[in-house]
């Protein structure tokens, strides 16, 4: 397992290149939007900025530059970019 990192909208998390970025992101305790996590909906759906993924095979449009965090795999170090700020379990918990 190689070690990389993953910056989303800002943010710096430590990842791997073994799981898909959806299930990454909730360990580090960020909540991207997500409904089927089977690439079905595009609910996760975010611009790849930076950095190579493995796609799984997926029914949800994607525009070019665009993954879904459920079904892409990081292979280097990633930057990626929601639309929208994801919430951020640990930083709320540390704030309270």
């Amino acid at each position: 397992m190689t070690r990389i990192t993953i910056e989303v909208n800002g943010i710096m998390v430590g990842g791997n290149t073994h799981q898909n970025l959806l299930e990454q992101l909730e360990d580090a305790g960020i909540q991207p939007e997500y409904q089927c996590r089977n690439g079905m909906c595009g609910a996760c759906r975010c611009k790849l900025n930076q950095g190579s993924v493995t796609q799984g095979e997926s029914m949800a449009f994607v525009m070019p530059g665009e993954i879904l965090a459920c079904q892409s795999a990081p292979q280097t170090d990633v930057s990626i970019a929601f639309d929208y700020q994801p919430a951020d379990i640990k930083k709320q918990v540390n704030e309270a």
